[in-house]
């Protein structure tokens, strides 16, 4: 479980240093946030491997972000572990069917946090892939960072193969430039919506090989989105 990086949020400070210290101790990197905004705006950015989120947070609540995250197709595979000192069942409940992985009632120990952490990265691991994405002859490889078509290799910037990568993992789907630059940019990045086009010319440049490049269709006055199931080039 090394290496795995845990989003902590809870708007007390004293709260916020014992979970980093007990998750630091157990090999985990920590960010942390004290409120929703911040919280969102550090998981479109890092994209931790899970959220420990306090079910009350001044402003926007924990649950209100864990509903907003858990509706966004892209950030809705991150686990999320609610935190309360409410231990009503119907509060419990409310926390599972709205997405959250597990639900923990303040006072807890830090080894039960750690070892609930640790049981749910371990179902989230064995159901998500780092393996290579396959389509039609075009691979990438996420541990690698390859991409290859019909098994030569395929020479993208960072910012392409970023792009390729959300788009090969969220098929199907019409984005808005600006979904665009808040998924593979970052929340946290100033860029104008036009150099989504620059860099989707040049996403197209890469895969022209074998026509791959039609894959990335231009839906007119919406976005892009990443499909096979039309052939013409867009």
């Amino acid at each position: 479980m090394a290496d795995k990086t845990i989003l902590i949020v809870d708007d007390e400070s004293s709260i916020r240093d014992m979970l980093r210290v007990a998750l630091e101790m157990a090999d985990y990197k920590c960010l942390e946030a004290m409120d929703a905004q911040t919280a969102h705006t550090l998981i479109v950015d890092e994209k931790p491997d899970l959220v420990l989120l306090d079910w009350m947070l001044p402003g926007t609540s924990g649950i209100e972000l864990a509903r907003r995250l858990k509706r966004d197709d892209v950030t809705a595979q991150i686990p999320i572990i609610m935190l309360t000192a409410k231990g009503e069942e119907d509060n419990k409940v409310q926390g599972l069917e709205i997405g959250a992985d597990d639900y923990i009632t303040k006072p807890f120990s830090p080894r039960e946090l750690v070892a609930r952490l640790k049981a749910v990265l371990r179902r989230t691991d064995s159901t998500s892939t780092n393996g290579p994405i396959a389509v039609e002859g075009l691979i990438l490889d996420p541990v690698s960072h390859r991409v290859t078509i019909n098994d030569k290799p395929v020479d993208m910037g960072p910012t392409e193969y970023r792009l390729l990568e959300f788009f090969l993992t969220h098929q199907e789907r019409v984005y808005t430039r600006g979904q665009l630059l808040d998924h593979v940019w970052g929340g946290n990045v100033y860029v104008e919506e036009r150099t989504v086009d620059v860099h989707i010319r040049r996403l197209r440049k890469a895969l022209a090989t074998d026509e791959h490049d039609r894959f990335i269709q231009t839906v007119r006055g919406t976005g892009y989105r990443f499909s096979v199931k039309v052939t013409e080039k867009a």
